[in-house]
């Protein structure tokens, strides 16, 4: 296994445990917060969304997926206390974009040279996240720094234990 392969893995595993908690969760579960002061499922899948192409664009510019007008916004700090189901997406609308997304930074990573992979990270991030192969393994983690939450949310819920 090579460098890139290693990373996908990462990414791939990181995905289907996000995938796996939400495949028995409804819209309206989506409102729920794990607990007090925490943003609801709806929010951080947006965030997981929006910030996924904001960091692959941060180490190859224009190769992040486009997305919707206003996106970005709905999903920004300032909206994390919304509670207006209105103001966010159905499961389905998250889910079809997180696979857009994906399929975009999985391209940008078979196209990205080897030796492009130990170039120095962004400025604003490189002392967490050194080098551009970092980055991308902070991309494709980035669903399991959230998984707990959802997870608290499904034992709310009365949910089945999944994994």
């Amino acid at each position: 296994m090579n460098t890139k392969e290693a990373i996908q893995s990462a990414m791939d595993m990181s995905l289907f445990v996000l995938n796996t908690y939400l495949s028995d969760l409804s819209d309206a579960d989506l409102m729920r917060r794990p607990g007090v002061g925490c943003n609801h499922l709806a929010w951080q899948l947006g965030h997981l969304i929006s910030s996924e192409v904001n960091l692959l664009n941060s180490v190859c510019p224009g190769k992040g997926a486009e997305l919707p007008a206003g996106f970005a916004e709905q999903h920004s700090k300032e909206m994390a206390g919304s509670d207006d189901a209105n103001k966010f997406c159905k499961k389905q609308e998250y889910q079809d974009l997180f696979q857009k997304v994906r399929a975009a930074t999985l391209k940008a990573l078979a196209e990205i040279g080897d030796a492009e992979l130990d170039q120095p990270s962004p400025e604003w991030i490189r002392a967490t996240f050194p080098r551009v192969g970092q980055m991308f393994t902070l991309i494709g983690t980035h669903p399991m720094m959230h998984a707990g939450q959802f997870v608290v949310v499904r034992r709310q819920l009365g949910k089945p234990v999944l994994m």
